[in-house]
């Protein structure tokens, strides 16, 4: 993939990406990290794209100056962990303790942000598991791993050799969309689509997702301000 640089202050790259199936040209900013991405026809060529981008750079810095911002986990940080703010203190271990609303870091460690990312990412697979397996047992299937990444496209999946993939991220939603992402996905080791017996299933297994559904819709994108440096 080719990129343009835009003039200004501060400087905008803008990734282009040719694509079959485009029929023009178009723009279009991720909210999640500020992406910038250009998809053009495919045997278009470098300069016409370029006038695009300049002739849309109002536009693309405006977009940017709209995202929320992203924050650095430190020390002092509040971050939002099983639907509550916790906060992050120095002491003499690295933990979560959720009955003190608090993840610890040890006085020994010197790069805060992965000491968190850390702790989350056991909280968050525990949790998960144990989601994924009661809904297991009530679909009657099994599944052969569970596999936890930082994805910014979809919040979980299901493979068809049975491998259950989430973000782990989820940690930092509210309990009940963790649960509803958990049985979503365990639904798949049914129906490997999106028809109307997979959605069956899912019904059957989290009743009433729609409040989930639309959590993810609205404020999913939230999950991924936080920065954890080496994460």
């Amino acid at each position: 993939m080719e990129h343009i640089d835009l003039d200004g202050a501060p400087p905008v790259r803008v990734h282009v990406r040719q694509s079959a199936r485009a029929r023009r040209m178009s723009l279009r900013v991720s909210r999640l990290d500020g992406r910038v991405t250009l998809t053009v026809p495919r045997g278009i060529r470098l300069h016409p794209a370029r006038a695009f981008a300049t002739e849309k750079a109002a536009w693309i810095r405006a977009q940017l100056a709209g995202l929320p911002g992203r924050e650095g986990v430190e020390l002092g940080t509040l971050l939002p962990v099983e639907g509550r703010e916790v906060g992050v203190v120095s002491d003499a271990r690295t933990a979560y303790r959720p009955d003190s609303g608090q993840i610890t870091v040890s006085r020994r460690v010197r790069a805060v942000g992965p000491a968190v990312a850390g702790v989350l990412k056991a909280v968050a697979r525990e949790r998960l598991a144990q989601a994924s397996d009661r809904y297991a047992a009530s679909l009657g299937r099994r599944y052969t791993r569970l596999v936890l990444r930082d994805t910014r496209s979809r919040w979980g999946s299901c493979s068809s050799e049975g491998v259950l993939m989430y973000s782990w991220r989820l940690i930092l939603a509210p309990p009940e969309v963790l649960e509803y992402v958990a049985a979503h996905e365990v639904a798949h080791l049914a129906e490997m689509n999106h028809g109307p017996r997979f959605w069956a299933e899912v019904a059957r297994l989290y009743p009433g997702h729609a409040a989930e559904r639309r959590w993810l819709r609205d404020q999913g994108e939230t999950l991924h301000r936080w920065r954890f440096e080496g994460a």
